[in-house]
């Protein structure tokens, strides 16, 4: 049986949320609504988890061995959008957060990397051009 589209003539619509492993939701629900300033939207300690909202896109942050699942760390990057990454990036490096090398100018945008606590790999990101639908 083939699904049906929704009412936006698309099958899939969106992304809801993206799980970010952790051993310890104390330290990541400080980390994400303290140190990166998100607003949580749902903690359930007892079920081990914990959202942030970003704008688009839920971060929900899992202790996944309490959830009888492993623990894999988020290897390829989250790009959180900022206005300005240079701004952003010394205010976070203030509350201790540490980048892997430098900015990054792509030509198109400029970039930041870093890990939250557990290791799961997020950016910094602004595109400053416009994008291009033919590149």
């Amino acid at each position: 049986m083939t699904p049906s589209p929704s009412e936006h003539g698309r099958l899939i619509t969106g992304v809801d949320f993206v799980a970010l492993p952790t051993h310890d939701l104390e330290v990541a629900v400080e980390f994400y609504g303290e140190t990166l300033g998100l607003p949580r939207t749902a903690i359930r300690q007892e079920r081990n988890y914990a959202e942030f909202d970003t704008g688009n896109l839920t971060l929900s942050v899992i202790d996944a061995e309490a959830m009888g699942m492993e623990h894999h760390v988020q290897r390829h990057e989250i790009a959180l959008h900022v206005d300005d990454v240079e701004a952003a990036r010394k205010a976070l490096e203030s509350h201790g957060v540490r980048f892997k090398g430098d900015t990054f100018d792509t030509g198109v945008c400029h970039m930041a990397c870093f890990s939250d606590p557990d290791g799961n790999a997020l950016m910094l990101h602004h595109r400053y051009a416009p994008r291009n639908p033919r590149a």
